[in-house]
């Protein structure tokens, strides 16, 4: 198990909506949370050693957001 952060553009809760099936839909993911009270909105995903980092970002592109792994 590993946990990787990422800072993203995700502001608020129409935009968790937004992405929830698009990361529920990987299943190396056990968990993810966005921590919107953070300035940089903070992605936490707590995933199996299989999962990458430019899965990650992939996954929120095609969603329509951006992410950078901090």
């Amino acid at each position: 198990m590993e946990t990787l952060k990422f800072k993203t553009n995700i502001k608020c809760s129409g935009c968790i909506a937004a992405v929830t099936p698009f990361l529920n839909d990987l299943p190396e993911i056990e968990n993810w949370a966005v921590d919107t009270d953070n300035p940089e909105k903070v992605l936490t995903v707590e995933a199996s050693d299989e999962l990458t980092v430019e899965t990650v970002v992939k996954t929120l592109e095609k969603a329509g957001y951006v992410a950078s792994e901090i």
